[in-house]
């Protein structure tokens, strides 16, 4: 006698992930959470690459060896809806305006449809480089999205 094998249901923690469901924490002086500007419309950047260097041998015309020289990052992008009288918004405006820089840390956690964390990637000293703001057009009624750019020092991909 064979047991019923029971149908397979896949848990939100286990199944494959959605990348809808995010937010991004700024942590000011690296340590303080930023509680308002966590929500974005979009993150991009979320790579890193190992730059090599090509040697060749003396006498080797097959091949070349290729090896490693550093780890290289993409720029952190966020979009979000256009904000007023976010301390994000400071930040940005003294970099580009005052040329005064703030390094901060960067979590960018991805979270189950139940609002629990499944990966984060970690932004080590994230500074400004870059920040846009959509054109303005009086025959679109689309929302104005700001477009924020940060370089850092190091990414730490965090599997939970």
């Amino acid at each position: 006698m064979s047991l019923p094998i029971p149908p397979l249901t896949l848990d939100p923690l286990i199944g494959p992930a959605l990348g809808f469901r995010f937010a991004v924490f700024f942590f000011a002086g690296g340590a303080v959470p930023n509680p308002i500007d966590i929500r974005f419309q979009r993150v991009s950047g979320l790579s890193a690459s190992i730059d090599t260097t090509t040697v060749i041998e003396g006498g080797q015309n097959l091949y070349t060896h290729r090896l490693p020289t550093r780890v290289g990052y993409a720029n952190l992008v966020l979009e979000r809806g256009f904000v007023v009288g976010s301390p994000l918004n400071l930040e940005f405006n003294a970099a580009m305006s005052l040329f005064k820089f703030a390094p901060s840390n960067v979590i960018v956690t991805l979270l189950s449809e139940r609002h629990l964390p499944l990966a984060a990637w970690l932004f080590i000293k994230a500074y400004p480089v870059r920040w846009a703001t959509a054109d303005l057009d009086a025959n679109d009624e689309r929302l104005l999205i700001d477009t924020m750019e940060l370089a850092y020092t190091r990414m730490q991909a965090l599997r939970i």
